[in-house]
């Protein structure tokens, strides 16, 4: 059995670790706050972006001029899957959920005989697939020294996928990323963005007129439509991290909280046997006198 002061030592511990996980709750909460109003704020223009561009490509995508990034290179052999995830970890299950998505998708894909390979935005989805993939990650992004997410940052992981892209390196792209619902619900997200998916029904129900025409707009749009989708994504991210973050350190919280209070328990009722104990040895030394 522990000795008095080791239980003093772990009790003492606990609460030490209580105070950091309450601390990093709150630092999350606050960060939430401005990471989630971005996040909202950027899905309006994205979701419009991806109208638009779904409007103008329903009516250019069977012309035989049409941009690859909208009819692809003809071929399905060689998929990219570009994984999102956080720098840090103490968030729960954000980044494995984030990383499982895309190794499901990885072997469904090698199973049917496609190439696979890997561009990582983040460290932790980075050194999670470099476990299994390790040949196959071709990039790493890596973005610790952002103190705050800007567009360039998107724009600067869309050149890299526009120049792998035309050299030909790759023939889909898929993103992977956190979709943020709340504190306790992030959503991991798949979303094809080269090709550029164009849904059923885009541009039917209202025609539009375009200057300067389709064909020109396009290949000025798309490579501007995939950076907002990857900054769309990393914005929902930034936002997915500080909810489970929150979630994950209330929880450590609560938890620290519960072992505290068993601890104090048998600390207590130790200290008290050995005061009965030596309270009998002393009566007992009494009446032998």
């Amino acid at each position: 059995m522990a000795s008095l002061k080791d239980m003093r030592v772990r009790i003492a511990s606990t609460k030490a670790t209580q105070k950091i996980t309450k601390a990093m709750q709150m630092v999350a909460a606050s960060k939430l706050r401005r990471a989630q109003t971005a996040a909202e704020a950027a899905r309006p223009y994205a979701t419009k972006m991806e109208a638009v561009i779904g409007n103008i490509a329903a009516a250019a995508a069977a012309s035989p001029g049409a941009p690859a990034l909208l009819a692809g290179t003809g071929k399905d052999q060689v998929h990219l899957l570009l994984v999102c995830t956080g720098e840090r970890g103490l968030c729960g299950a954000f980044n494995s959920a984030i990383v499982r998505l895309a190794r499901e998708r990885a072997l469904v894909l090698m199973n049917e005989g496609k190439e696979v390979k890997f561009f990582c935005v983040g460290r932790k989805g980075y050194e999670q697939l470099r476990r299994t993939f390790e040949k196959q990650i071709v990039e790493h992004v890596d973005l610790r020294s952002v103190r705050q997410l800007a567009f360039v940052n998107a724009e600067d992981i869309a050149k890299k996928l526009l120049a792998r892209f035309q050299a030909g390196e790759f023939d889909v792209c898929t993103l992977f990323y956190s979709s943020f619902k709340s504190v306790i619900a992030q959503v991991p997200t798949a979303q094809q963005v080269i090709p550029l998916e164009v849904g059923e029904g885009n541009g039917s129900a209202t025609s539009y007129e375009y200057e300067p025409e389709e064909d020109e707009i396009l290949p000025r749009l798309l490579p501007r439509n995939l950076a907002v989708q990857i900054f769309r994504a990393l914005l929902e991210n930034n936002a997915s991290f500080y909810g489970a973050q929150m979630s994950a350190m209330d929880n450590a919280t609560r938890n620290a909280g519960e072992m505290i209070r068993k601890q104090t328990l048998v600390y207590n009722r130790t200290r008290q046997a050995m005061i009965t104990k030596e309270l009998i040895e002393i009566i007992s030394g009494a009446e032998a006198v």
